[in-house]
C-alpha cells in the first residue's frame, strides 16, 4: 500500500472515530494526510470507498490482535479468556465505542455497502471465534460479552468492565 494512500486512511480513521462519519468532510481528511484532493481521489472514488477502506484495515488490525494472542498462548488459559483479553486491550487503545456500530448507525440503509459490511463484520466475529474451537453457542456468548463490555466502556471505567468480563467468561467457559 503507497503510504499516501495509508495516511489518507490513518487519518480518516482518526477523524471518523472522533467525530463520526457524516461531520467529516473530504478537506478536513486530504488537509489532515497532508495530500492533494487529486491524491485522494486517485486512491477513492467516494468518501463512502474511503469508510470502507478504514472499516476493512480497523477490522484487520483487530483480528490481527486477537489471533497473535490466541496463537502465542502458551499457558493453560482459555481461547475465550485470552480473547477477552485482547478484546479489552483493544478497547483500552480505541476508547471511543464500536465504530462499525457507529457506521450502521450512521449509513442505515440497507442497500448501503458500509452498513453491509458491518453487518458482515459482525458475522466474522462469530466466524473468527469458531476458527478457535467455539461452538456456535459459544461464540455467540462471548460475542455478546464483547460487544457489551465495549458498550460499558463507554459509560463506566474501563478496568471495572474488563475485570466483570473476564468474571464473566471465566464462569461461561471454565466449568
Amino acid at each position: 500500500m503507497s503510504k499516501k494512500r495509508q495516511d489518507l486512511i490513518n487519518h480518516a480513521e482518526r477523524l471518523f472515530y472522533e467525530n463520526g462519519f457524516h461531520s467529516v468532510g473530504l478537506k478536513k481528511i486530504i488537509t489532515e494526510a497532508d495530500v492533494a484532493l487529486m491524491t485522494m481521489y486517485n486512491h477513492f472514488t467516494s468518501k463512502e470507498e474511503l469508510i470502507l477502506e478504514v472499516l476493512k484495515y480497523r477490522e484487520l488490525r483487530y483480528f490481527s490482535l486477537l489471533k497473535e494472542l490466541v496463537e502465542k498462548n502458551t499457558n493453560s488459559k482459555t481461547t475465550a479468556l485470552l480473547l477477552a483479553e485482547g478484546h479489552m486491550t483493544w478497547i483500552r487503545n480505541h476508547k471511543n465505542g464500536c465504530m462499525f456500530l457507529r457506521a450502521k448507525e450512521e449509513y442505515p440503509s440497507e442497500e448501503s455497502e458500509i452498513n453491509q459490511y458491518v453487518i458482515t463484520h459482525k458475522k466474522s466475529l462469530l466466524t473468527f471465534l469458531k476458527n478457535y474451537n467455539l461452538n456456535h453457542q459459544e461464540a455467540i456468548r462471548l460475542t455478546i460479552s464483547l460487544e457489551g463490555a465495549t458498550s460499558l466502556s463507554e459509560v463506566l471505567p474501563i478496568e471495572e468492565v474488563s475485570q466483570e468480563l473476564m468474571f464473566t467468561v471465566n464462569n461461561l467457559f471454565l466449568k
